[in-house]
């Protein structure tokens, strides 16, 4: 997969797209990043990609004119893709969308700033708007790195172990069970039996009712879109869990 950012700050994403999983994809060639100074394509010699707006009012505005060269330029040279601008007026970003954006080939990521980029670029080149939470940032820098993060650890192959993905928290909306590893017994705390009996069986419905208990508490809203298998559901109903999803008015699948 190739992710061309558009930005104006190219050291706020280098060096963190270098490290960890993130290096070891782009080292394996399962992903490239390449980054694109929106300053390289100001038409003036102050090299200004921002203006006041018209109708006045507070901050500065993108131009249009550095952006539309800077996708144009990546276009031509990587070809095609989906133009996803970071704002905080877009569409909210879930591992839903991360797994919609794993099944594509090109990701064009346009890092906005200040009060917000032309709308005239954006009614024109922009495919998609992604926020990653109801909250403003200084910039979509940090933005299109949780996008190129949560998207790359779901492409074959990137992770170690093949079923991490497929099991981390919010893949079936529900949250994670609680993780233990050694030692056994910390700060007088005690791991619980059942994951060390060997009975796989057992294990998997242990952490399967913990996961909903922990969502049951602290996400219940995600219940919603669970979609429960029958012999899920009587587990749940065994254990009462299910009737306090009822109780919550909640309308399970």
């Amino acid at each position: 997969m190739i992710f061309d950012v558009l930005t104006i700050f190219p050291g706020l994403i280098e060096s963190p797209l270098n490290e960890s999983i993130i290096r070891r994809a782009r080292q394996d060639n399962k992903i490239r990043i390449n980054i694109t100074d929106i300053r390289d394509f100001a038409e003036d010699k102050h090299t200004m990609t921002d203006d006041r707006p018209f109708g006045g009012g507070e901050g500065m505005v993108m131009k249009p004119e550095p952006l539309t060269a800077a996708l144009g330029a990546v276009l031509k040279e990587n070809g095609p893709g989906r133009v996803i601008l970071l704002s905080p007026q877009g569409r909210a970003y879930t591992q839903k969308v991360a797994e919609e954006l794993s099944s594509l080939s090109h990701l064009i990521l346009v890092c906005g700033r200040y009060e917000g980029v032309d709308e005239r670029f954006v009614t024109a080149s922009v495919d998609d708007e992604i926020s990653v939470g109801d909250y403003i940032l200084t910039g979509g820098e940090l933005a299109a790195m949780i996008v190129i993060d949560s998207v790359t650890r779901l492409l074959p192959g990137v992770l170690g172990c093949s079923e991490s993905a497929t099991k981390d928290t919010f893949s079936r909306n529900l949250l994670k069970h609680p993780q233990y590893t050694r030692p056994r017994v910390f700060a007088g705390q005690e791991i619980p039996e059942i994951l060390l009996s060997g009975n796989h069986e057992a294990i998997e419905h242990y952490r399967f009712l913990e996961s909903v208990r922990r969502t049951i508490d602290r996400r219940p809203e995600l219940l919603s879109q669970v979609d429960f298998s029958k012999s899920e559901k009587k587990l749940l109903q065994k254990y009462g869990l299910y009737q306090k999803i009822e109780a919550l008015a909640i309308d399970c699948k």
